[in-house]
């Protein structure tokens, strides 16, 4: 593991891929708030490459049900395991964090609970209950699980009104097994057609490139997710969160993000938002308001 550790170290990442570290106020106003609260965030439980740029324009992705999840997907840096119960104030405690964000726009995604009986979805519409209630002028996007694939399930979070229902698919139906294997590539097909049939609700999902996915798999599963009823992409290139996870097949350049965004969109996705740091809550109120001006 030592020798594993140091060569993934040394591993260099192409000029596309750089970012500097956070150092403004906004940003440790933001970590100081989530310290006080307690709350999670997926900014900091993922590792995402992003959470300098999104926290000092003071956007930043709620994490709920707890900080571990049932699944071990293997590009995914949060824990596995030591389940605690729901907080039952946890819903509250979003609702009144937002409330002191002063935001327009508010993502919120959680963990797998497959634990849970409901898997979740109760404290999922608690807690968008809870924020339209504290913060009613705030557009929620609700970045769901699966809930393998129980369509009843995902209703009752889609009957609590987000204004964007988003459930990522990853990466293309061939690498499923590989990358998430507690998963299935029709549950999340199933989440996204549930949600399309809930009047007035942008339905949006996310790929990672680099796995080892080819050019022609990326293209079907965009027509797959056109066909789910997705009107959002988002593209974005995998990063290998540790030395445990799987490895990075390839780094995408840049020119080949445009070339799929353009792909994607004469497909008949409304809006993809394509580059290697891209993930999905980045600019999450910009890709909501590209479809609402169509």
């Amino acid at each position: 593991m030592p020798n594993a550790t140091k060569n993934y170290q040394r591993k260099r990442l192409p000029r596309w891929l750089k970012t500097r570290l956070p150092k403004t106020r906004k940003f440790f106003q933001l970590k100081f708030l989530l310290q006080e609260t307690g709350l999670n965030t997926i900014c900091e439980s993922a590792s995402c490459p992003n959470i300098g740029t999104c926290w000092d324009a003071g956007t930043l992705t709620f994490m709920i049900l707890g900080e571990s999840c049932t699944r071990a997907c293997r590009f995914c840096d949060v824990p596995t395991g030591h389940l605690n119960l729901p907080d039952p104030e946890e819903p509250n405690m979003v609702a009144s964090s937002l409330s002191r964000l002063d935001l327009k726009f508010a993502v919120i995604t959680s963990v797998d609970r497959d634990d849970l009986p409901d898997g979740g979805a109760g404290h999922w519409v608690k807690t968008i209950g809870a924020i339209r209630d504290r913060c009613p002028e705030i557009k929620i996007e609700a970045l769901l699980p699966d809930f393998q694939g129980n369509e009843e399930l995902i209703q009752q979070v889609c009957e609590a009104r987000p204004d964007v229902l988003a459930h990522n698919l990853e990466t293309v139906e061939s690498l499923q097994k590989q990358v998430r294997p507690q998963c299935r590539y029709e549950w999340s097909l199933s989440t996204l057609k549930t949600a399309t049939k809930t009047r007035g609700v942008i339905v949006k999902s996310g790929l990672m490139l680099g796995l080892g996915e080819k050019n022609e798999e990326v293209i079907q599963t965009m027509q797959d997710l056109v066909g789910a009823g997705c009107q959002i992409l988002s593209l974005g290139q995998y990063l290998k969160p540790s030395p445990n996870h799987i490895e990075v097949a390839e780094f995408i350049h840049p020119d080949r993000f445009a070339e799929y965004k353009e792909i994607g969109e004469s497909l008949g996705l409304k809006h993809v938002e394509a580059g290697p740091l891209v993930r999905s809550s980045y600019l999450a109120d910009k890709q909501a308001r590209a479809v609402e001006s169509d």
